[in-house]
Formats: structure tokens, C-alpha cells, sequence
């Protein structure tokens, strides 16, 4: 059976694109990227594409070539793929910088939809936060800033409108990353207008079923969907067994593309952030977001396989 290391050597159409552009990372040619899903984000119609990247941990490294050149090629692999969201923020140590960094060395910083955090308290912090991040991630306007876990809510929400109107911020938005803070979540929402909001959600963590996933789609607002994985404690659970024969009904080749399937099979999803620091994994992330995506039944049988 397929597993998430092996896939690419079965994508012999894709990869002998490489051939025609040596310059590029093999992984790069990994997933087509006109097959790619894409979703509006409710407030403008923009469509983005539903497989985004995330940096938590995987991007905190040093400023060096030897720390740098693996992260090239997952920046390489993202964009190629036809990908654009890359979510950061500062409290990610060097991820905003390395971001930066990245898009800088790959000639790929107007490709990007960048969105980051402000994670601080009051106004002034707040500013010089925003400010930061513009230096770190090299660019002089940011496509998406969240207010990181509800922190001074009301005041940062304030200043990201008056951004906003500046033009220096494009949408703005809410987030957390547990469940215990989705009633708080909703609880913002029905108070301040926001264009996104990034919560936790997977097979293994569906509270965000309930209710709030629900009330994004009936008002509106796009949704980030951060711990697809659950930090990697899912797919342990299924480490060393095959995949299923029914997962071919989903054009599922890896436990990793079942569970972001998963998660995309709801229709109030608009993208999934999985982070990385692996070119291959990369690649098999986004071959996630082509082929069919599981039906009730489906998704049914993927909950067992991981209980």
C-alpha cells in the first residue's frame, strides 16, 4: 500500500515535468497545481487555495544555509504546487524572519498570501508588534492579521480595522487552538465582524462541528484550520499499517492526505495549515487538496480507523 514516503515515485507524469525545469526541487513536481481545490473566503470572493502552510516550530530555525536550504525547498514545493496561504506569527520565534527569508531567496514574495498574528496587549504593543512583522516578513503590507488566542480581543480588533483601512492589512481575523476556547470564539464573533477565523480541528478534535464551524458558514467567515494532525499524534496511532483499499475512493495515497480529506470534506472549511519543515511531506500535503474528498459514509470510516 502507498504511505507518505513512496508516493512520489508513483507520480511519473508529474515528475518528468522536472526534466523541463532542472532549477526546481523534484517535489515541486509532486502535485499539479491547476488540480489544486480552492475556496472564497466569504467577505470578497478571493479564492484561496484549500492547502495553506504553517510555521509553528517547524520554522524556528537560524538564519544560516544549512538551516535554511530544506525549508527552501517545502517553500519551493508550496508554491509550485499552486499553494499561497503561509500563516506565522511573532511569538513563533524566528518563523516571521525565516518566512521572510524564504520568500526573499525564492523570488516568490508577490505569490504569497501572507497571514500573521498580534499577540500582545494594548494598543501601542500592539503597533509596534504589527510593525515587526512587516520588517521580519520583508514586505510593507500583510494579507491577513489575526488576533493570536483572543489576547486583548476588543483593542487589537480595533487597530487591525484602522489597518484595514489604511490598506495596510487586506482581511483580519481571530484565533485559537484548543477546544475549551471555541464557546469564547463564538462568543467574539457574534460581537465584532471579522473576515477569518483559525481554530482546531481534525478527526481526533470535532468539536468545532458543533457549533462553530456551523456559525462560520451561516455568516460568512472564512475559517483556518490549525492542528491537523494534532502535532503529529494522529498519524502515530496509524504508524505501520497500511492504508485502507477504500482510502482510493477519496484519491487518498497517505494517512496524512486521509486526515486533511477529512477535514476538507466539510464544507466550512476554506484551508488547512499543516506545518512542516519536509519537502516530501510538502508534497504529499498538497496532493491532499486534488482528487475527491470523502462523503459521509467515508468519513465515518475514517473516524474508526483512527479511535
Amino acid at each position: 500500500m502507498p504511505n507518505r514516503r513512496h508516493f512520489i515515485q508513483r507520480s511519473a507524469t508529474l515528475l518528468a515535468l522536472a526534466a523541463a525545469a532542472p532549477w526546481l526541487p523534484r517535489f515541486a513536481f509532486a502535485a499539479d497545481p491547476t488540480q489544486l481545490l480552492q475556496r472564497a473566503i466569504p467577505s470578497s470572493g478571493e479564492k484561496l487555495p484549500v492547502i495553506g502552510l504553517g510555521t509553528s516550530r517547524t520554522f524556528d530555525v537560524r538564519l544560516d544555509d544549512a538551516s535554511l536550504k530544506p525549508l527552501d525547498e517545502v517553500l519551493r514545493t508550496f508554491i509550485n504546487g499552486g499553494a499561497r496561504l503561509i500563516d506565522t506569527a511573532p511569538s513563533y520565534g524566528a518563523s516571521e524572519a525565516v518566512t521572510g527569508e524564504l520568500l526573499k531567496r525564492t523570488n516568490t514574495q508577490g505569490k504569497a498570501f501572507l497571514a500573521t498574528k498580534i499577540s500582545a496587549t494594548g494598543r501601542e504593543r500592539g503597533m509596534a508588534q504589527f510593525e515587526a512583522s512587516l520588517k521580519a516578513l520583508q514586505t510593507d503590507k500583510l494579507d491577513l492579521v489575526q488576533v493570536h488566542n483572543l489576547q486583548d480581543t476588543r483593542t487589537q480588533l480595533a487597530l487591525l480595522r484602522e489597518l484595514k483601512a489604511q490598506g495596510k492589512v487586506r482581511y483580519i481575523g481571530i484565533t485559537h487552538y484548543i477546544e475549551s476556547a471555541h464557546d469564547d470564539l463564538l462568543a467574539v464573533l457574534a460581537q465584532e465582524p471579522v473576515d477569518f477565523v483559525q481554530l482546531n480541528y481534525s478527526v481526533g478534535e470535532r468539536n468545532a462541528e458543533k457549533r462553530l464551524l456551523p456559525y462560520c458558514a451561516d455568516h460568512g467567515i472564512a475559517t483556518l484550520i490549525n492542528r491537523p494532525f494534532q502535532r503529529a499524534q494522529l498519524l502515530s496511532r496509524v504508524k505501520g499499517r497500511a492504508l485502507p483499499d477504500w482510502a482510493m475512493e477519496t484519491d487518498a495515497t497517505s494517512w496524512a492526505q486521509l486526515l486533511l480529506k477529512f477535514i476538507l470534506a466539510n464544507q466550512a472549511v476554506t484551508a488547512v495549515i499543516p506545518a512542516t519543515s519536509n519537502p516530501r511531506y510538502m508534497a504529499d500535503n498538497l496532493q491532499a487538496g486534488q482528487g475527491r474528498l470523502p462523503d459521509a459514509a467515508l468519513r465515518a470510516k475514517i473516524v474508526q480507523a483512527f479511535t
